[in-house]
């Protein structure tokens, strides 16, 4: 398939938030072990105390994800307030190499992951003014592919300079700061073309008083979500799957450090689920052109069901490899074709008030998942029945997304 420019720049995207993500499942909760070992957490409260940031980040950006929307769809909005959100993520994310105490650490943290995430919403509405309906389920699946792909340029650059630092006479903290400091530079230069090419097709007039008005139509899109029985449920069932495929993301790294594999292999086996999740995510692209959709995400919460079994019983390297080459497989396919599915079904003069609403269930689930984790690895003393337990959510999830597959939808009103 080829691209358009538009396509082109929103995928340039997805490659530079990308980089941000992937040193926050891998190389970040290994620093962050490191700063609360001089700190004198234990391994149980290193796992827990991460979650807990994770979670928190995630549950503030619930919060204002349908504020930001409901401005979003207002003309001349969208771009300044994600402009905003790049700024705060990447400017946030070069501070963290500054920080020496664990919990100055996690605070900043929370600050650059509140600022990617908020980033997402708009960026996930901006999909129907840079493609057409047919093209939505492929160009959304390009968009993960290139990403994970993408952003192995500056991870494995941060892998060389911190794994070869004692090479290059560096400490720790040092190859850390200039690892937080690439990953930034590149965050913000790849959201350029993105930010300087994007036009808003699909908005709603500005009025008097914006902000007033954006929480008018908030209410109003609360009222017609409960009204609209097919998307009402759909994000029910986000609700659940997604929750355990965020948190997977989250703490993948943190859960093999917590079993004591070794770290240089865990870096290692994360970057190979990049590569591998970069040809499946275009796969099932163009697997969406000649099968449902609806049944391909569900393949994909029955596959990320088996992976939640499967981390219970990790204990070895090699494990930890074969599930890291498992989550590449359907990690792309689970996240691009749910994207483009909600785009499909909902208003296209509200993409940014519904993706807000999206967004309240993506984070929230994403909060209760590392919470679980967190909670559970403490009260049980077992980081394996922590990890585990998210897959009672995929159960509920992938029966409630029958469920929503099978209610019908007037395309007339979208």
């Amino acid at each position: 398939m080829k691209l358009t420019k538009s396509e082109k720049d929103w995928i340039l995207y997805d490659v530079g938030n990308s980089a941000f993500i992937l040193l926050v499942s891998t190389i970040m909760p290994i620093y962050f072990n490191y700063l609360a070992g001089k700190g004198g957490l234990t391994s149980v409260d290193y796992i827990a105390y991460w979650g807990y940031t994770a979670s928190l980040a995630t549950l503030i950006v619930a919060f204002l994800g349908p504020v930001f929307g409901a401005l979003a769809d207002t003309k001349g909005y969208k771009k300044p307030i994600f402009a905003a959100m790049i700024l705060l993520g990447s400017i946030g994310c070069a501070c963290l190499g500054f920080v020496k105490q664990w919990l100055w650490f996690l605070i900043i943290y929370l600050i650059a992951k509140i600022g990617y995430s908020g980033s997402l919403i708009f960026y996930d509405s901006m999909l129907r003014d840079v493609t057409e309906e047919e093209r939505l389920d492929e160009v959304s699946s390009q968009g993960f592919a290139w990403g994970y792909i993408g952003s192995c340029i500056p991870f494995a650059a941060c892998l060389f300079l911190v794994l070869g630092r004692e090479r290059f006479g560096l400490s720790m903290e040092t190859a850390m700061a200039l690892s937080f400091f690439m990953i930034a530079v590149w965050w913000a230069v790849m959201s350029v073309p993105l930010l300087r090419g994007y036009r808003q097709n699909y908005y709603v007039e500005k009025q008097k008083y914006a902000v007033l008005d954006s929480f008018k139509r908030l209410v109003k899109t609360f009222q017609n979500v409960r009204q609209e029985k097919k998307i009402f449920v759909f994000l029910l069932a986000f609700f659940f799957y997604i929750d355990g495929v965020y948190t997977v993301i989250d703490m993948a790294t943190a859960y093999g450090s917590a079993l004591g594999l070794d770290a240089t292999g865990l870096l290692i086996a994360l970057l190979v689920t990049q590569i591998v999740a970069f040809p499946f995510s275009i796969l099932f692209g163009r697997l969406a052109k000649r099968h449902k959709t609806e049944n391909l995400i569900t393949v994909c919460i029955a596959a990320y069901l088996g992976i939640a079994v499967f981390a219970v019983f990790l204990e070895t390297q090699i494990q930890f490899w074969i599930l890291a080459v498992l989550v590449g497989m359907f990690q792309g396919g689970i996240q691009a074709l749910s994207r483009s599915y909600f785009t499909r079904i909902i208003p296209a003069k509200q993409s940014g008030e519904y993706f807000g609403l999206m967004d309240i269930c993506g984070k929230g689930a994403s909060f209760m998942g590392t919470a679980l984790v967190g909670l559970v690895s403490q009260t049980t003393g077992s980081v394996n029945l922590g990890v585990g337990v998210i897959g009672i959510l995929f159960v509920i999830g992938i029966i409630l997304f029958r469920i929503a597959a099978g209610i019908e939808w007037d395309k007339g009103k979208r």
